[in-house]
């Protein structure tokens, strides 16, 4: 995101939790989304916002936080930045706001997703874009799918994802569901298009293919040098091995989910989405998912060398 403004050339403040080699050379204020009003100060001077933090986690007990920081959090930061006198902001939510595709129909803008109680991630996401619109700052809410390449260090789910099948952990089929690939460097691009064309409360999908997840692990096969799991986990095992996992978590509260339940949930789902809007009014041209998976597995490996 910082690369792409500075190459459209605006001057950026970027908002981090602490001090960071990556931000070198930026104009670097930090602080919390969990205390959105001590950073009024810093969007003094600000015409712009662009808020792409967010809490990205299936993990429980990270539950009760996604509601602070994704959506208190938003809405906080949306109140400073009216006091401060911010113009327009361009906010980040999540493609799953809109479920999944209806009737063989890709899920667009029209699309909400019915509750999102199934998972406290993508509800949250929902509670952030009502925040955002409801705020007083003209907002943009962008909606990418599944962003894949270079530096997702955490890993995001879909990271580990990547990294997991790349290391050679993945050991069945996953139901047959889909989901939508978008090179995250066009993801990046795109929200230097809706800061300057976007319109105040619209939504604009942020998509690039979409995939059944047998065609994405087939990808990731080939680019890997890994062989395709031999059996497929029927969905019903799946489900139990994620709530076992689940009470697991709860019972120890530093435990990481290796099969998130939600993550189990949309594994039967076709997320798939039409992205056209975005590509007439953002000038989005999203690049190869293909390529994108490459880059994410090279730089993956290159960081674990």
């Amino acid at each position: 995101m910082l690369d792409a403004l500075q190459a459209a050339g605006y001057r950026v403040r970027a908002l981090a939790r602490q001090r960071s080699e990556r931000l070198r050379g930026s104009d670097v204020v930090v602080g919390d989304l969990r205390a959105p009003g001590e950073l009024r100060g810093a969007l003094e001077g600000c015409r712009y916002l662009i808020h792409c933090a967010a809490l990205y986690t299936f993990s429980p007990r990270d539950r009760e936080a996604l509601h602070h920081v994704n959506v208190a959090g938003t809405a906080g930061l949306l109140e400073a930045a009216r006091l401060a006198g911010v113009e327009r902001a361009v906010v980040t939510s999540s493609s799953a706001t809109l479920g999944p595709q209806r009737n063989g129909r890709p899920a667009d803008e029209r699309d909400w997703a019915e509750g999102g109680a199934s998972s406290a991630y993508h509800h949250s996401k929902l509670e952030q874009e009502r925040a955002a619109f409801m705020s007083g700052v003209p907002a943009i809410a962008l909606l990418p799918t599944a962003p894949v390449g270079p530096g997702d260090a955490k890993p995001t789910p879909t990271g580990k994802l990547i990294r997991d099948f790349a290391d050679g952990r993945i050991f069945a089929m996953p139901p047959r569901g889909g989901l939508n690939v978008v090179p995250v460097e066009d993801v990046a691009r795109a929200h230097v298009g809706a800061l300057e064309h976007g319109k105040p409360g619209e939504r604009y999908v942020l998509g690039g293919e979409n995939l059944t997840l047998d065609e994405l692990w087939r990808i990731l096969a080939e680019l890997t040098g890994r062989p395709l799991p031999s059996w497929r986990a029927p969905y019903a095992l799946a489900l139990g091995i994620a709530h076992l996992d689940e009470l697991r978590c709860r019972l120890l509260p530093d435990a990481v989910p290796f099969a998130p339940l939600e993550g189990v949930r949309m594994s039967r789902e076709r997320m798939f989405v039409d992205a056209s809007k975005a590509r007439r009014e953002l000038n989005f041209a999203p690049g190869s998912a293909r390529d994108a998976l490459a880059r994410a597995v090279a730089w993956y490996r290159g960081a674990t060398v």
